[in-house]
């Protein structure tokens, strides 16, 4: 493996809240981020403490903790948490810059719930052909 793809792929943990109803955070994180382009592994380390492999190119962990935020999920805010995540979200934008990457959009987000959207049983689709919906 080159030095320039090593560089490229980050390894990452990510702490959990102890105080949530779901007291499995890092298992439940982990299916939810199985699917994530970008993503390469996730470990379970233990239920409040996961370990993330991804692509800084394809996705960042700005990116991927917000994924988490918007799905619920409660990030240890304490203070030297904070500090990494911060140290963390600049240098992957300065690396993503350096090589030419546009700052993120959020797309990334989209495609989680898009993808969750279409995978979960409701009752939003219509089975009828399309002629047949607009005669109701």
């Amino acid at each position: 493996m080159d030095s320039n793809a090593e560089h490229k792929l980050k390894h990452r943990e990510i702490a959990f809240s102890k105080l949530h109803p779901d007291l499995n955070q890092a298992q439940t994180a982990i299916l939810l981020l199985a699917d994530i382009e970008g993503v390469m592994h996730a470990h379970f380390v233990s239920p409040t403490f996961m370990r993330v492999s991804y692509d800084v190119m394809h996705i960042t962990l700005e990116q991927i903790e917000s994924i988490l935020d918007e799905m619920g999920f409660h990030l240890d805010n304490r203070l030297i948490y904070r500090m990494k995540r911060a140290l963390y979200y600049y240098t992957e934008e300065t690396q993503r810059a350096n090589s030419g990457c546009k700052k993120t959009d959020g797309n990334c987000t989209q495609k989680v719930f898009v993808k969750r959207y279409q995978s979960t049983k409701h009752g939003c689709r219509d089975s009828r052909p399309t002629h047949w919906r607009k005669y109701l």
